[in-house]
């Protein structure tokens, strides 16, 4: 058995010590002054040292637990462009939802990963840099939203590559040790006129990862965007020749960015969860026996003990006031009657004096 004291023994001695004292200097008199009980006093000294055992916070050392951490840098490459909004992922939900249960699925994958966001429309931006603050990570991604309507004009689906490329070479040079994977998010669209800038220069710094490809052959209408944190003020859609616009996905340009980064291609759906390969390099851990936060607390067993006791002196303490509430003044007793004619008796004794 071992023990985590909330306070140092020392302290808790010197708290405790006058209380137990005390009780055992009432227990040991024999004088009448002592009107209560024996019984209630040992009760009393058991219950300060059940609050003492307690605050002592022992409890039994466990197994030895594997914690797995995963030893690897994670670069997540997303698609921010009008287009990743359409609505065509899961029966007419914006593509965007599917990009963030996927990474939610890769942050569950790997974890004690760092994670670094970049996000592309008309111009790639680092989002955040590497860190495992995944809850950061996830944060940003549900308050992530497209370019503004009114300011696109046009992008290319490899606008990331050196902003990619410079993230995995800051990675490579402060932990060299570290793998590093990189996971790219998008529809594949190439709107700029231009042709798609390459990847593969990050690939020679790319150990494993995936391109994952959103989106349908018939396309999606894609609402207008402002800019404003609620998609729902947002307009109606974006019009061409009078109707709806539609994005459709191109999968011949998600897997040339497959097959420069060296990653397979996976085009996604709602119905299947993303394929994500194993960490290039994992290291585990063993907490030792006995270490804090593997093991087996028992200091609820004392403050079982102390509810118990003290629920007995709650319900002598009641019944000692309900006692006392029957005990009535001289003469509360006697009926009304009684009283008036006691008084009247009284009155007339006094006047024949």
């Amino acid at each position: 058995m071992i023990f985590q004291p909330v306070l140092n023994v020392f302290l808790l001695l010197l708290f405790f010590a006058p209380a137990v004292a005390l009780v055992i200097w009432v227990l040991t008199r024999r004088s009448e002054e002592t009107r209560a009980p024996r019984w209630l006093w040992v009760m009393r000294l058991v219950m300060l040292l059940a609050c003492f055992a307690m605050l002592l916070r022992p409890g039994i050392p466990g197994g030895s637990t594997q914690t797995l951490a995963t030893d690897t840098d994670i670069v997540l490459v997303v698609d921010t462009t009008a287009s990743i909004v359409a609505e065509d992922w899961d029966g007419g939900e914006p593509r965007l939802d599917g990009v963030r249960a996927d990474i939610q699925a890769i942050v569950a994958e790997y974890p004690g990963a760092r994670f670094a966001l970049i996000t592309f429309d008309a111009a790639a931006d680092l989002r955040m840099p590497l860190t495992t603050d995944t809850t950061a990570l996830i944060s940003s991604l549900d308050v992530l939203r497209p370019e503004v309507t009114s300011q696109s004009r046009g992008s290319s689906v490899g606008i990331a590559n050196r902003m990619l490329d410079d993230t995995l070479s800051q990675a490579a040079k402060s932990s060299p040790d570290r793998s590093r994977m990189v996971f790219y998010f998008g529809d594949g669209e190439q709107t700029d006129g231009g042709t798609p800038e390459s990847f593969a220069s990050s690939a020679k710094r790319t150990d494993a990862g995936a391109v994952f490809g959103y989106g349908t052959e018939e396309g999606g209408p894609m609402r207008l965007t402002t800019g404003g944190v609620d998609p729902s003020a947002d307009g109606g859609y974006i019009q061409y020749q009078g109707e709806d616009a539609t994005s459709v996905i191109d999968e011949k340009n998600l897997t040339t960015i497959a097959e420069q980064l060296g990653v397979p291609y996976e085009h996604r759906t709602v119905d299947s969860a993303p394929t994500l390969p194993a960490a290039p390099s994992t290291t585990t851990s063993y907490a030792a026996s006995g270490e804090t936060g593997n093991v087996t607390e028992l200091y609820w067993i004392a403050a079982l003990v102390m509810m118990a006791l003290l629920a007995v002196e709650l319900a002598r303490a009641t019944m000692l006031v309900a006692r006392l509430r029957l005990l009535r003044a001289p003469g509360a007793s006697r009926s009304p009657s009684e009283r008036s004619g006691t008084t009247r008796l009284d009155q007339s004794t006094g006047g024949e004096s």
